[in-house]
């Protein structure tokens, strides 16, 4: 098995980003949308001019936002990559691309006719991100939805040839099991947290475990 792709998400200070800059993440996520972890542009801009994040990407995550929103972030804040968090359509994702250059993500909420959404953006998005939807929250939330529907979010994400990160509820515990359905990457924000920041003990345990399961298999 190759090692999946990383994503720690949901930094919300310098001393965050100071942590997950120094992990084996791919990605490093910024939230722009209304959350507990929402940053502002100015300070992540300040954050990433003292930081050095050998090499990872930066991801802005927003969700249902304006096109002129997602502007005024680029124009403080380098990202890599966009990640669309709510209930964007087709159309939304295609202007977003039109209008930034940037590659985009769209995240996809595990419900009932999921699947069938995905399908919907096949040559459209850039990747994916499958996260649990839980009642007054986008994501963030540390819940974990059924993995046993992840083989077929990532069967259709292959057809599209991008790659499908899973999300919610991963921690240091679960991640041999989640590891097990032989994922892309996955995407984690309160499973490396303790008393609300990111844990370098927390994050090495996690990196530890999946060097581990990727040596054995």
């Amino acid at each position: 098995m190759q090692r999946p792709l990383i994503k720690y998400c949901g930094n919300k200070s310098c001393e965050d980003v100071q942590v997950v800059s120094q992990s084996r993440a791919d990605y490093i996520g910024f939230i722009f949308a209304n959350s507990k972890r929402k940053v502002n542009p100015d300070e992540v801009k300040q954050w990433l001019q003292e930081v050095d994040l050998h090499g990872k990407q930066t991801v802005g995550i927003f969700v249902n936002a304006n096109f002129e929103e997602i502007e005024t972030v680029l124009e403080i804040v380098p990202l890599a990559i966009i990640q669309c968090h709510g209930t964007e359509s087709v159309d939304y994702i295609k202007q977003v691309k039109k209008r930034t250059m940037k590659n985009v993500w769209k995240v996809i909420h595990h419900a009932d006719q999921a699947l069938e959404t995905m399908k919907e953006f096949a040559g459209i998005v850039d990747g994916y991100v499958v996260d649990t939807k839980v009642a007054n929250m986008w994501g963030g939330s540390g819940v974990s939805f059924n993995w046993e529907a992840i083989p077929l979010y990532h069967q259709e994400a292959r057809s599209q040839g991008v790659p499908c990160f899973i999300a919610g509820g991963i921690d240091s515990k679960n991640i041999e099991r989640l590891l097990s359905y032989n994922i892309d990457g996955f995407d984690v924000s309160s499973g490396i947290e303790h008393q609300g920041k990111k844990d370098q003990t927390i994050i090495h345990t996690i990196q530890k475990r999946v060097d581990e399961y990727v040596e054995r298999t």
